[in-house]
C-alpha cells in the first residue's frame, strides 16, 4: 500500500515525517521495522548496523540535518543489500549516488555531500531520534515512497 493510501485508510495511526528528502537509491518504495543510529558526522555505527542482517528493516539515521560529511556511501549501501536491509533514511547527506541508485536499496536524504565522515567510533545506537517533526522510535514500521515517509507503531499493510 502507498503512503498515500495509508494516510487514507489509517488516518489517525500513521505519522507524517515533514522533511524534504529526496531517493537515491533503487528502490524508490520500500518499508520495514526502524533501527535508529543517532551521529553528527561519524558513521561508524552506521558500518556495524549494516554488517548485520537486516531482515528487512529501515536504518533511519539522524545525522542532525548535517550536509557537511555524508553518512552513506555506496560501500556501507552494497552492505546493507547484502545483509537484507530494506532501506535507509538519512537526516543528513549521502555520497556516491549514482552507484547507490544502482542498488536494489530504498535510500532517502537531504542531499549528497562527497566528503566522507570521520570514524570516532561516535553515536548512539537504537535510541529515540527526533526530526522532521517527529520522534521516531526503534520497532516503528516505516512505509516510504515518492510521496514521503508516514511511520505508525506497528506494520499496517
Amino acid at each position: 500500500m502507498n503512503t498515500c493510501d495509508l494516510c487514507d485508510s489509517f488516518e489517525g495511526k500513521v505519522r507524517v515525517l515533514e522533511l524534504p528528502l529526496s531517493d537515491f537509491g533503487g528502490c524508490v518504495a520500500f518499508s520495514g521495522i526502524v533501527s535508529t543510529i543517532k551521529a553528527l558526522e561519524d558513521n561508524s555505527l552506521v558500518r556495524d548496523a549494516v554488517a548485520e542482517p537486516g531482515q528487512g528493516r529501515v536504518l533511519v539515521i539522524d545525522g542532525g540535518g548535517s550536509l557537511r560529511r555524508s553518512m552513506l556511501g555506496d560501500m556501507l549501501a552494497a552492505k546493507a543489500v547484502a545483509n537484507g536491509w530494506a532501506g535507509v533514511l538519512v537526516n543528513g547527506a549521502i555520497r556516491d549516488s549514482a552507484a547507490i541508485g544502482e542498488l536494489e536499496l530504498g535510500v532517502k536524504a537531504i542531499a549528497t555531500c562527497p566528503m566522507k565522515t570521520d570514524k570516532r567510533g561516535q553515536g548512539l545506537r537504537d535510541v529515540p531520534v527526533e526530526f522532521g517533526g517527529l520522534v521516531i522510535r526503534p520497532g516503528d514500521w516505516l512505509a516510504a515512497d515518492e510521496d514521503g515517509v508516514v511511520l505508525a507503531d506497528a506494520p499496517l499493510a
